[in-house]
C-alpha cells in the first residue's frame, strides 16, 4: 500500500507496505497505571520515548501503542516525532475517530481487536496498513471478503493458540496472521513456524518491574532475544514478512 504522508507524518517516515512486513515480533505498549494490563503508576507519554528506542536498539523496530488510555495518541505523536528509527502504530483502535486521530499523530500502522463494518471502512480509507482481529473461520472469511487478507489473531491463547491457526491453515490459505493475546516467548515460536503467520504480537520483552524502574538497558537485551526468534525461525528482521529468564510482561493484546 503505499499514500501520501498525513499531517503527522514527514515525507521520510514512508507508510509500511504491510504489518506484517515489519518484523517477526511485534511490542505491544500499553500505557496506565497496571491496573487494566498497563505498563505501570507514572508511566506516560514521555517514557514511551526511551521505551521505543530501547526497543529499536535491540532490533524491533516496529511499536503498536495502544489507545487504552487519553495519553495514548500523545505517547504515539512523541514516538513518531522523537525516535526516527521506529515504526509506531496504533493499537486497540475502536472507532473511526481514534483511528484518524492515531493517524494524524504520525501512527503508520493501526491495529484493532476486532472489524465491524463502520470501523473497517475508515481503517480501509486511513492510508496507513492495517490488521482488523478475527478469532473465528466466520470472522476470517468475513474480512477475505472484504479483501482484507492480513489480520490479528486475537485473543491468541484463549482462542486455541498455534494448533487453531495450523488447522485455519488449509481451508484459509489466503489468510495471514499476527497472533497477539497471550503470547510469550515460547509460544511464539510455535507460532512462527506457521505458514499463515506473519509476525507475533506481545509483551513479554516488558516486565512490569524493568518498565517501573525505567531499566531501559534490560528492555533492549529482552528486545534483542526476542527479536533472534525471527531468525531461530528461518525469518529474518523488517522486510521479511516474515531472554534473559524474566518474567512474562503486562497482558498484551487489543
Amino acid at each position: 500500500m503505499s499514500a501520501e504522508p498525513s499531517a503527522g507524518q514527514s515525507a521520510e517516515q514512508s507508510v509500511p507496505s504491510s504489518v506484517l512486513a515489519l518484523g517477526p515480533v511485534l511490542p505491544v505498549v500499553a500505557l496506565g497505571d497496571g491496573a487494566d494490563g498497563g505498563t505501570g503508576e507514572g508511566f506516560g507519554p514521555g517514557d514511551a520515548v526511551p521505551l521505543a528506542r530501547a526497543l529499536v536498539a535491540g532490533g524491533l523496530t516496529a511499536v503498536e501503542i495502544t489507545l487504552r488510555t487519553p495519553d495514548a495518541v500523545a505517547a504515539v505523536a512523541r514516538v513518531a516525532a522523537e525516535v526516527p528509527g521506529a515504526v509506531v502504530g496504533a493499537g486497540t483502535v475502536l472507532t473511526p475517530e481514534q483511528a484518524e486521530a492515531a493517524v494524524d499523530a504520525g501512527a503508520r500502522f493501526l491495529v484493532s481487536p476486532g472489524g465491524t463494518d463502520r470501523l473497517l471502512t475508515a481503517l480501509e480509507s486511513a492510508g496507513v496498513p492495517f490488521l482488523p482481529g478475527a478469532s473465528t473461520a466466520s470472522e476470517v472469511m468475513a474480512l477475505l471478503e472484504r479483501g482484507v487478507t492480513e489480520m490479528k489473531f486475537f485473543p491468541a491463547r484463549a482462542a486455541g493458540g498455534p494448533e487453531y491457526l495450523q488447522a485455519l491453515a488449509a481451508p484459509l490459505p489466503r489468510a495471514r496472521f499476527c497472533p497477539t493475546g497471550g503470547v510469550d516467548a515460547a509460544s511464539a515460536r510455535s507460532y512462527l513456524a506457521l505458514p499463515n503467520v506473519g509476525c507475533v504480537g506481545g509483551s513479554w520483552m516488558l516486565p512490569p518491574d524493568a518498565l517501573r524502574e525505567r531499566d531501559w538497558p534490560r528492555i533492549e537485551r529482552l528486545a534483542r532475544d526476542a527479536a533472534r526468534l525471527g531468525a531461530q525461525a528461518g525469518r529474518g528482521g523488517p522486510g521479511s514478512g516474515g531472554r534473559d529468564g524474566a518474567p512474562d510482561g503486562a497482558p498484551d493484546g487489543g
